[in-house]
């Protein structure tokens, strides 16, 4: 990957940018404790599990008891287990339908997350209210989703518990997904073979990415990119849908009567709070979580991106050479007064991160936001724009305002 980068600070003036080799971490040495990774990792699937209501002490035993059964590099370094073969027991339990005969990735690059086959339980029958009658805070990110006249939002508090909704809006099968440990929010049409296709996860991670199947051929399909990566429909991908990430404000600005995704049962989970507390906290000493390959150099790993056609600009740079147009023509502009559904106990309480539009000729475009780490590992050969040195956005979280 080639990080495109200018030296010159904030300024209305585009700084001098050249492109330049990216290079990266050495992997953890073999003399490593590796007892701190699934220490580490009995906090993290401990929180994770505290909030959906496990119990701290389960949550240890499960990282004690994957960690044992881990078999490769990957797998050793978080304590939980690669699904190295066909023959693996979680293949073997949950995924007798998939056809391993034919993916194209290795599965050694993929990792069980924790939770089986639709331990995330998508969302089948979604179920809405107007805006003005959600209680939601004003800042919370929605993904805004628009077809044939038919617009609706779906709140990140809602999805982070779920990660799917199935759905259809304007007459188009849709699946509107969220991967909280890559901040990607994606929306596809479900359809395959032409007919509509329920969605759900498979408890499974690649480069932290959530691994989602459908209920027609259970292939394996990766969020980021929509591509099929197991199964009858490797190498297919799925047509992304244009949306974008809004707050309340924004939704009720625009129509207080838009329908807005509300809990199916609204005490089944913590709606509202994150189990991911801290996850983008703007230090550089936090870290991917579940994630082993390279690291960006040159650029917060956790720094937030916008992924247009194959190409990625930081946040960081967009707010300060706000818009940029692209060579195809894409304008992309950020504005202030969108939370982070990663950072603070409660949603309504997090740091304003901002949110990105992309549009041509007037149009919605699709994009991506995600992480610096997460477009690195899945466009190897892309370009990364950001600044020189670039902090992350730690003016958000010390209230300051953009300049």
């Amino acid at each position: 990957m080639k990080l495109q980068n200018s030296s010159k600070p904030a300024s209305p003036e585009l700084g001098r940018s050249q492109a330049v080799r990216h290079r990266f971490l050495a992997p953890a040495s073999a003399g490593s404790n590796p007892a701190a990774p699934t220490t580490r990792l009995i906090k993290k699937i401990g929180a994770f599990n505290v909030a959906l209501g496990t119990s701290l002490a389960a949550a240890a035993a499960l990282a004690i008891a994957v960690a044992a059964s881990a078999t490769t590099a990957n797998a050793q370094l978080f304590g939980l287990p690669t699904i190295d073969s066909p023959d693996h027991p979680i293949i073997k339990r949950d995924w007798q339908n998939t056809n391993f005969n034919k993916l194209n990735v290795s599965l050694s690059e993929i990792i069980s997350g924790g939770p089986p086959k639709d331990g995330i339980p998508a969302i089948d029958d979604p179920q809405f209210l107007p805006a003005k009658q959600v209680d939601i805070g004003e800042t919370e990110p929605l993904i805004r989703l628009s077809i044939n006249g038919d617009t609706r939002a779906y709140p990140l508090r809602v999805l982070i518990w779920h990660e799917i909704v199935n759905d259809t809006v304007g007459g188009t099968p849709v699946a509107v997904t969220y991967c909280p440990l890559c901040n990607t929010s994606i929306v596809f049409d479900r359809r395959i073979n032409g007919q509509p296709a329920r969605f759900g996860t498979t408890g499974l991670l690649r480069n932290s990415d959530l691994v989602m199947y459908d209920n027609i051929t259970e292939s394996w399909w990766q969020q980021f990119s929509g591509e099929a990566i197991v199964g009858d429909k490797t190498g297919e991908f799925l047509n992304i849908i244009a949306s974008k990430v809004v707050s309340l404000q924004q939704i009720l600005g625009e129509n207080p009567d838009m329908p807005v995704l509300v809990p199916t049962r609204e005490g089944a989970r913590n709606y509202g709070a994150t189990p991911y507390v801290g996850y983008d906290d703007g230090t550089r000493n936090n870290a991917p979580f579940l994630f082993d390959g390279e690291l960006p150099e040159g650029i917060y790993p956790m720094a937030y991106v916008a992924v247009v056609d194959g190409e990625a600009w930081s946040f960081d740079f967009l707010r300060q050479e706000n818009p940029v147009v692209t060579d195809s023509g894409v304008t992309l502009s950020w504005m202030p007064g969108v939370a982070s559904a990663l950072d603070t106990p409660r949603i309504s309480d997090a740091k304003d991160i901002g949110t990105i539009t992309t549009t041509k000729n007037g149009q919605d475009t699709p994009h991506h936001v995600t992480f610096a780490f997460v477009y690195h590992a899945f466009t190897a050969d892309g370009t990364l724009h950001h600044k020189v040195n670039e902090e992350p956005l730690r003016w958000m979280r010390e209230d300051e305002s953009p300049q």
